[in-house]
């Protein structure tokens, strides 16, 4: 980013346009003024309170990529990162949920569904008074997605029937529609999957369980059940058998924009950890003047910028990125780049976040301890950093 933000201090640098800056700057400002404060609630009860999908849509926070004849904000990808990891600065918690919404239903709906779900189901997703959830993974299918995919959809009439169990879903529980990928032509493995829009309220649709999460907390996270539930033809988004294409391109955006969610809870990490090392005293002087603290200090601040460079250069690659893009080529390869260096960064910084914290950074109630059990989890969820390599790998050895 071209400012770090700090509650006290703007740090310049060239990566952004004045007006990404003036964005990132409103964003956060609000953000903290919104959300931060509902952190520890949310943590302890793992419950998103009702006000928060009205105050994004209220803003323009929602929406970001859609234009605004669809009722978007109409930004460009990067400027939705940049505003991505402002919010997840404030909030982790609701920078996940954010992203489940904004970017892995949303977005996938603006970019392949046709005008009439568009002019359905948008303006509300944009608005605040509906809330969406992306539903892929299965307890048997997690990184093999969709070979291993197991959920049905059956043509009946004008109709599909789904059967079938997703899981970890984000924003499951309080979603008002999913955008579910099924089987619609098993036979065919993983090139017969499509893509549909499940309004929650039908009948055969169920919250089976929400998970109990060890980060992450205030962003719900459910288990799906599909019994018999009938969803119109009419609500299957792209083409039919063509959900691969759908699901590839989404990841990869998916991909590039949890790196921001990342970037905001390691600058966080950094934050407080410089204002700790400033307060804490030992031996009669703040441990901000012990050369060890100085340099994991540098450390943690190099892991971001590093992280960061290669984030935004991801961003910039993604733009304008076509229906059907994605899932091969140099922007797979550079989107799982990306979020393979980001997670291990975040992972490294909050690892010594809570050591300049000391005995404080253990306790549970703690900030620095919400975000190091939130960040754990950026090295498994949206690919696995080993699937993340193996990716990578892949097609660096392509001829």
């Amino acid at each position: 980013m071209n400012k770090q933000m700090r509650n006290d201090i703007n740090l310049p640098t060239h990566f952004m346009t004045d007006e990404q800056q003036a964005l990132a700057d409103q964003a956060g400002k609000f953000f903290f003024s919104e959300f931060h404060h509902l952190n520890a609630e949310m943590d302890d009860t793992d419950d998103l309170p009702p006000s928060v999908f009205p105050k994004l849509g209220e803003m323009g926070y929602l929406g970001l990529n859609v234009p605004p004849e669809f009722g978007g904000a109409g930004l460009d990808f990067t400027s939705a990162c940049i505003i991505t990891e402002q919010l997840s600065r404030a909030s982790a918690a609701i920078g996940l949920t954010h992203v489940a919404h904004d970017n892995l239903c949303v977005n996938n709906i603006y970019r392949n569904a046709n005008d009439d779900l568009r002019r359905k189901y948008l303006p509300g997703l944009c608005n605040g008074t509906l809330v969406g959830a992306l539903g892929l993974t299965e307890p048997g299918a997690g990184s093999d997605a969709l070979g291993s995919m197991r959920t049905t959809a059956k043509k009946d009439g004008d109709d599909y029937i789904l059967n079938g169990t997703k899981i970890y879903i984000t924003n499951g529980p309080i979603a008002d529609l999913v955008l579910v990928y099924a089987k619609t032509s098993p036979e065919k493995g993983a090139k017969g999957i499509s893509a549909f829009i499940v309004e929650t309220d039908t009948p055969g649709f169920k919250v089976a369980q929400k998970l109990n999460k060890m980060g992450f907390r205030g962003s719900p996270t459910g288990e799906l059940v599909f019994e018999d539930c009938r969803v119109p033809a009419k609500n299957m988004v792209g083409k039919l058998d063509g959900g691969v294409a759908v699901t590839m391109s989404g990841l990869d955006l998916e991909r590039a924009i949890v790196c921001f969610n990342a970037l905001g809870i390691a600058q966080r990490a950094l934050d407080i950890s410089i204002d700790y090392a400033k307060t804490r005293q030992q031996f009669g002087k703040p441990i901000a003047s012990f050369q060890m603290v100085q340099a994991m200090l540098a450390d943690m601040y190099t892991q971001i910028e590093a992280a960061r460079s290669l984030s935004l250069k991801t961003a910039a690659m993604c733009e304008g990125l076509e229906e059907g893009e994605g899932g091969r080529g140099e922007i797979h390869k550079l989107t799982a780049a990306a979020i393979f260096k980001t997670a291990a960064a975040t992972s490294f910084v909050l690892d010594k976040a809570v050591q300049i914290h000391g005995g404080s950074g253990y306790m549970r109630d703690t900030e620095v301890n919400r975000l190091y059990r939130t960040g754990r989890v950026l090295e498994v969820g949206a690919g696995t950093q080993e699937v993340r390599k193996l990716i990578i790998a892949g097609e660096l050895l392509k001829n």
